[in-house]
């Protein structure tokens, strides 16, 4: 039985199906092969739900025919029980004699483990094709489970001159500065969909009396996202509408009742580093992937402290000659795109690449 590298890009492409739906679990696609033809396939449609593999084997019309057949997926088959029963079990229990992996599970617990219960009753267990592809499609679980912090992607919008906005006191005094177009805002609800928090501080709060919601395309809401110190954003912001469940980082809790039930009141020390101090409660309260649109000091406070990821900015062409300047930001580019009145730049830390 030959094994081919289409098979395991076909398992790459069911993965990316289930993206914003599986986490904290990884994007993961699954095929059976029997003499050159796919006779099942599955991915990992959502949280709690079956594993690729189980779908795929679940597809087969003929079981009788997985004696014989292949079976390709993007991460290493399970060896746990969690959510469901371990996928190596299943896999052993339908006499599937060979197996191709393109990445072992990054978790230290539990790396290896099912590939080793596999080989163990003589199932022919290849691993690494595509390896890297793989590796990059669920890099967010990579940072996950081997940093145990929230995978951190920065999004702002800049002027040409390098200015994110007015020079503004309050939403009354002056609108803010529209440097998105309506094509742009929408990719920016898109990536809202595709992540677990969202995170502004408190003047962006102040100011923009912003939603944080994906209004603007088909798929869940981010957990939302605030730093208010001192309690300083009232409670009919939009933030506290009920629409999204909000998390409210501060230096004390309210001695009111809490907002509503949305609302999560989480107390940090203000006199110590806050941003790992948030990634570390966000880990906890299991949002593993966070999107920073806050205003430009938050933003640079993430990249002094090498706190992230990937960054989208984009560039618009219109020019504000003053104003709040736009971070620093010194990344690999990955992609570079020219819309209708903007440049999106698409870059990732070169710490996180290496790492990964």
């Amino acid at each position: 039985m030959s094994v081919l590298p289409k098979y395991m890009e076909r398992c790459l492409q069911l993965a990316r199906k289930g993206e914003g739906y599986t986490a904290p679990n990884p994007m993961v696609g699954a095929v059976i092969v029997h003499h050159g033809q796919i006779i099942g396939e599955g991915y990992h449609r959502r949280y709690g739900e079956p594993h690729a593999e189980v779908n795929a084997i679940a597809a087969v019309k003929e079981p009788s025919l997985l004696s014989e057949a292949t079976l390709y997926v993007s991460l290493e088959p399970c060896a746990h029980y969690g959510k469901t029963p371990p996928c190596s079990e299943l896999i052993i229990s339908r006499k599937i004699p060979k197996v191709v992996v393109a990445v072992t599970d990054p978790n230290p617990g539990v790396s290896g483990k099912g590939i080793a219960m596999m080989r163990a009753v003589g199932i022919d267990v290849t691993v690494g094709m595509l390896e890297e592809e793989a590796r990059e499609l669920n890099r967010a679980f990579f940072v996950n489970q081997l940093q145990k912090r929230p995978y951190v992607i920065l999004k702002w919008a800049q002027s040409r001159d390098g200015f994110m906005d007015h020079l503004r006191t309050s939403l009354e005094e002056k609108a803010p500065a529209i440097l998105s177009t309506p094509l742009t805002q929408s990719m920016v609800h898109k990536l809202r969909t595709q992540v677990q928090g969202i995170l502004v501080g408190t003047h962006t709060a102040l100011l923009d009396n912003p939603q944080l919601t994906s209004r603007k395309w088909f798929g869940p809401h981010p957990t939302r996202i605030v730093i208010d110190r001192e309690h300083r954003i009232p409670s009919h912001a939009a933030l506290f509408n009920g629409m999204a469940p909000t998390i409210v980082f501060t230096a004390s809790l309210r001695r009111q009742p809490p907002l509503s039930r949305q609302v999560k009141e989480i107390v940090i020390d203000f006199d110590k580093d806050t941003n790992t101090q948030i990634l570390d409660h966000l880990y906890r309260e299991h949002i593993h992937s966070l999107l920073v649109e806050g205003g430009s000091r938050l933003l640079s406070t993430f990249i002094d402290s090498d706190l992230w990821d990937e960054a989208y900015v984009e560039r618009s062409e219109m020019l504000l000659h003053k104003g709040v300047e736009a971070p620093d930001i010194q990344g690999e580019i990955i992609t570079a795109e020219k819309y209708a009145c903007s440049l999106q730049i698409h870059l990732k830390s070169k710490r996180t690449r290496n790492f990964l």
